[in-house]
């Protein structure tokens, strides 16, 4: 059980380092003028080889989750799609147009939103489009996120057709008071039978996202969940923690009374993560766990572990282009992000314009901050070449036994695991720098 003194001493708002300068970090010197180049030079000395992954970003929802801090668009009317997936594939033809050659794709994954908000066929239409403009990796992954009430195996079909065979459910939590309070109702029933769809259909990684800190939880509710995802037995679980920002998505403000204090939040997690275990599943690293013989346990026992926007991924693509509306890329020399309203975006795109609002162009001190603390996040480990003398910033970390010095490298922990958000922080020389911006992360425990 983690000391609860360094958990309230650690529990600060913290980046969660999906990206290196975070995101309120950046420089924004990056222009939808200079885009291109930066792409093109990037896709030079990586692409051939390596590939190209695709975020796409779906924004459309029927009803929100007042728990959600994604950017989505609130509607029932489907008529919305067609002109949106369209946008979508105009802005890979984009990028396909700089490049001499198809590009090669490592991976394509479907965020949101909710992507099945959109028809089988809608995006039947816009996966085809993507792979008739492509060629794939021979280790390519296509994966997408699912509404348990809305993924129907027509959407399964459709998918599994193109390659997909990872899919990640957001259950959050199976207690109805919990789906009441955060207006996300899907029963058990639903999750089942999707999920067994799912398997049928040759989905050979099924993922469910879970929460902790939610209102109304319990550690007796959450048992129950637990219990019922057992029975399902997913090949990966995120077991996130609930972040509050109701300044930011001010929906949140509606629950905040029934929310667990910090105390009862942290005991959500240590009894999830033993849970966790006694039911096989491992720990990669920050949330996320998986069964025995995963390609990520797999990574990290080798050490090739990655860590992007979406999150934890055995990709060694450098190259990750978001596409839509707010979605963020990764050229490797620098990140930019697409504009966040939907008719902003489309309309640059129709301007034969890139429709990024702002990104950061990287230094070479940044890739090699970024190297340093991705290694840390991803392994644990990371080269430590600042000699034998260790900051006085450091020093807590040493003495609470969070980290440790061996063979020139600085190593977490299995105590510092919990806080290798506030280690890396402490590494990080932006956050050093607190004069220069306000950041607004979600508290690190």
């Amino acid at each position: 059980m983690t000391n609860p003194s360094l958990i309230k001493k650690y529990n600060v708002p913290a980046p969660r380092y999906t990206s290196y300068p975070t995101v309120p970090h950046w420089g924004n010197d990056v222009k939808p003028s200079n885009w291109a180049a930066l792409f093109l030079k990037a896709y030079k000395d990586f692409g051939p080889k390596e590939g190209i992954s695709l975020y796409i970003h779906l924004p459309y929802c029927e009803s929100l989750c007042t728990y959600c801090g994604c950017n989505k668009r609130i509607t029932k009317n489907h008529n919305v799609e067609l002109s949106y997936i369209t946008a979508v594939m105009k802005e890979w033809d984009m990028y396909v147009d700089l490049l001499d050659e198809k590009p090669k794709l490592a991976g394509i994954h479907l965020g949101g939103g909710t992507p099945t908000f959109f028809s089988p066929s809608s995006l039947w239409v816009l996966i085809n489009h993507i792979i008739q403009n492509s060629n794939q990796t021979d280790t390519y992954e296509f994966s997408f996120e699912g509404h348990p009430n809305n993924t129907s195996k027509e959407h399964l079909e459709t998918l599994a057709g193109f390659g997909f065979n990872r899919v990640s459910y957001g259950i959050q939590d199976f207690d109805s008071k919990v789906q009441m309070a955060i207006h996300r109702l899907q029963p058990y029933k639903k999750v089942k039978k999707v999920t067994e769809e799912s398997r049928a259909l040759g989905y050979n990684s099924i993922n469910f996202d879970l929460i902790y800190g939610l209102p109304h939880q319990t550690l007796e509710t959450l048992k129950d969940t637990f219990q019922k995802t057992k029975a399902l037995m997913p090949e990966r679980i995120a077991f996130y923690s609930y972040a509050h920002l109701p300044s930011v998505f001010p929906a949140q403000k509606s629950f905040e009374k029934h929310l667990p204090n910090e105390e009862e939040k942290r005991k959500l997690y240590e009894q999830g993560k033993m849970w966790l275990k006694d039911m096989g599943y491992e720990e990669i690293g920050m949330d996320h766990f998986a069964l025995k013989g995963d390609p990520l346990l797999e990574a990290k026992s080798n050490r090739t572990l990655h860590r992007n926007f979406m999150g934890y991924t055995t990709s060694p693509s450098k190259i990750l282009l978001g596409l839509g509306c707010s979605a963020i890329s990764d050229v490797y020399y620098a990140y930019g992000q697409n504009d966040k309203k939907i008719e902003a975006y489309s309309k640059k795109i129709w301007e034969n314009e890139f429709p990024i609002i702002k990104g950061h162009t990287q230094k070479e001190s940044d890739l090699c901050s970024k190297s340093f603390i991705m290694s840390l996040i991803c392994n644990h480990t990371a080269s430590w070449k600042q000699g034998s003398k260790i900051p006085d910033h450091l020093l807590s970390f040493l003495n609470e036994g969070l980290i440790s010095f061996d063979k020139g490298n600085i190593n977490i922990t299995e105590e510092g695991k919990p806080f290798v958000r506030n280690i890396c922080m402490a590494l990080d020389p932006y956050s050093q720098n607190t004069e220069k911006t306000s950041p607004v992360f979600s508290k690190a425990i």
